[in-house]
């Protein structure tokens, strides 16, 4: 299946793909664009599109993207409900929610930095989650 969103990825647009690829798309194909361009990329391409303004799989009420994912397809383990609340603290203007939030947000956006394009920070920030959903589940228990 084909994901779409906003290009330059920080926090919730590559917490949302690291989601998406581990819990509910195999094989799922990202596209990132420019912000005007997302709708008319996701109509052309037949693509799901994600964190942009007025969109099921995006910002409502205090949460954030990753949260919208986690409600559409019913994903309720306690792991991942504790890295939503870390992903919407870096992802918005809470730092404080979370004791790991602000670190998050300083790492992904050094990320963002040192990446050649939103593929390969992708590739670098994915075994990020995996280490921060293992601290989850390991806090869960």
């Amino acid at each position: 299946m084909k994901w779409v969103t906003r290009e330059k990825a920080r926090v919730d647009r590559i917490a949302c793909p690291w989601l998406i690829a581990r819990f509910i798309d195999r094989e799922p194909e990202f596209l990132f664009v420019p912000a005007d361009q997302v709708m008319a990329k996701a109509a052309r391409e037949g693509a799901v599109p994600f964190d942009v303004p007025g969109v099921e799989l995006g910002h409502h009420g205090d949460g954030c993207s990753f949260d919208a994912f986690l409600d559409k397809y019913k994903l309720d383990e306690p792991a991942l409900r504790a890295l939503a609340l870390i992903v919407r603290g870096a992802d918005t203007s809470q730092r404080a929610l979370t004791p790991e939030s602000a670190g998050l947000y300083a790492a992904a956006t050094g990320f963002q930095v040192i990446s050649r394009d939103d593929h390969d920070n992708m590739a670098k920030q994915f075994p990020m989650y995996d280490a921060i959903y293992a601290h989850c589940r390991a806090m869960a228990r």
